[in-house]
């Protein structure tokens, strides 16, 4: 069982930067790896590592945290952003849990 909890989500203007967190947990954590999607209004959820360039995932070990730095924010951006984990490679097509996610909006 993993347990895993976003934060950092909000409110910010284009052009903006945001970092989401992504605090993990749990008896077998070591054998997932955690990533990020995000699910836009109307739209799939989709792999935020399609989004090139401008978002940067990081990891601190020691924390058990994922970060997700978001730079040059624009309006399409907007979406609730979930972390997920997904056992050690088995790809991102079927992740093995989820968090509840952390809206992110970006106004202009």
């Amino acid at each position: 069982q993993v347990q895993l909890v976003e934060s950092g989500g909000g409110l910010v203007q284009v052009g903006g930067s945001l970092r989401l967190s992504c605090a993990a947990s749990g008896r077998t954590l070591s054998s997932y790896t955690i990533g990020w999607f995000r699910q836009a209004p109307g739209k799939e959820r989709e792999f935020v590592a399609a989004v090139r360039g401008r978002f940067t995932i990081s990891r601190d070990n020691a924390k058990n945290t994922v970060y997700l730095q978001m730079n040059s924010l624009k309006p399409e951006d907007t979406a609730v952003y979930y972390c997920a984990a997904a056992k050690k490679g088995s790809g991102w097509s079927q992740p093995d849990y989820w968090g509840n996610g952390t809206l992110v909006t970006v106004s202009s």
